[in-house]
This record gives C-alpha cells, sequence and structure tokens, in this order.
C-alpha cells in the first residue's frame, strides 16, 4: 500500500504537518503536560517520518535511484522545515522562528536517511 500510495500518503503528511505547524496551540496547557524538551523530541521524529515518506515517493512513484531519492528526500525536508519556521515567524503571532526547532528537524532527516541508506527503514528493492 505504502509503494502504491506514497506520492499521495507524503502530501497528505505534508499539509497536515504544515497546518500544525501554523496554528494556534494553547502552549500553557500543553507545557503542563509534557516537558518542554519534548517539543524537540517531535521535531525530529516529525521530521525523521517527513525524510522517509518522501524517499518513497522519489524512490517508488517517480523511479529515482535510491543516492538521488534519499538526496531529494533530505534537501526537501530541510528546506521545508526551514520554510515552516519562517512562515511561523512572518505568519503567526503565536509561533516563533526557532533554531533549535531546524536543528531538530535537521537531525530527524539525516538520522531517516542514515537508515534508509544502510537499510533498516525499508528494504529498497522494487
Amino acid at each position: 500500500m505504502l509503494k502504491k500510495n506514497a506520492l499521495l500518503i507524503s502530501l497528505s503528511y505534508t499539509i497536515a504537518l504544515l497546518l500544525l505547524s501554523l496554528v494556534k496551540l494553547d502552549l500553557e496547557s500543553v507545557e503542563d503536560i509534557v516537558p518542554s524538551f519534548s517539543d524537540k523530541i517531535f521535531h525530529f521524529l516529525a521530521y525523521a517520518l517527513f525524510a522517509w515518506l518522501w524517499f518513497n515517493s522519489f524512490y517508488f512513484k517517480f523511479n529515482l535511484s535510491k543516492s538521488k531519492s534519499i538526496l531529494r528526500s533530505v534537501l526537501l525536508s530541510v528546506g521545508f522545515g526551514i520554510i515552516i519556521e519562517v512562515l511561523q515567524l512572518l505568519l503567526t503571532t503565536s509561533r516563533s522562528f526557532d533554531m533549535l526547532d531546524i536543528l531538530a528537524n535537521t537531525l530527524g532527516v539525516l538520522f531517516a536517511a542514515i537508515l534508509i541508506n544502510n537499510k533498516i527503514i525499508i528494504d529498497v528493492k522494487k
């Protein structure tokens, strides 16, 4: 199912991540429930998944090589994360630009790329 619907799943996740990144959250109630560093864990995991989903799209739907698929998914994921942070600065009053979020996003993307490259996440046989 993932191979067949890779692009649709990637696009849907991208839209969901965009919307969640730009909506106003009641941060006081969130901070009462979860520790402050958990935000960075969420960024790490969300962008690792983002990169993995886009890798699948590039590899299975666009039939790119494994290395090109990894490179494109890394560039897209890191770029998207930076754009989201800039949009939070420019378009929202309840969100702010945070370099540590960009770092967490990037580390999650690189982690996914390493796992993909070492065939830990997915067997890349077509």
